[in-house]
């Protein structure tokens, strides 16, 4: 699988990214309290940590592993963590889950020309980019992880 297409899918992660991008804290938590179904709730964390980890919102959010599921459930106090299952029943639920989710954390979309902030923030990853590529010695692959780094750090979807 190329880099590109390991970037929006999950393999097995380290116990160490686990708690460290799908630790939910206070903040998480209060999002997450917007929801008051178990399954809602569970899915919403599970965007959050994907957020985190990966930089972008799934296309199937709960295409993750079982042990996220299982560390979230956990930490959310859901005694069955298969009740994530019923999280896609209505389509539409994620994404407004995802959009909640953009606004609470302060993200913004790359392709987004009305926003001054995301219009900004674009013009930062493109200037990043292009002085990254032209000061470099780096390969293709090396350049998508600093850029995938970037977006991540300043919350550009």
């Amino acid at each position: 699988m190329s880099r590109g297409a390991a970037y929006g899918s999950f393999e097995e992660l380290p116990s160490s990214d686990l708690e460290k991008f799908f630790f939910l804290d206070a903040f998480d938590r209060n999002v997450i309290a917007q929801s008051r179904q178990d399954a809602h709730r569970l899915g919403v964390a599970i965007q959050i940590g994907t957020l985190r980890y990966k930089g972008l919102f799934l296309e199937d959010p709960l295409a993750v592993p079982w042990p996220v599921v299982d560390y979230l459930a956990e930490q959310l106090g859901i005694a069955d963590p298969s009740q994530v299952k019923r999280y896609g029943v209505r389509p539409k639920t994620a994404y407004e889950h995802a959009w909640m989710i953009r606004d609470a954390y302060g993200y913004c979309v790359f392709g987004d020309r009305e926003t001054w902030e995301a219009r900004k923030r674009a013009k930062g990853f493109l200037t990043f980019l292009h002085g990254r590529a032209w000061t470099h010695a780096e390969g293709p692959t090396a350049l998508f992880d600093q850029s995938v780094a970037w977006l991540r750090r300043n919350r550009m979807l």
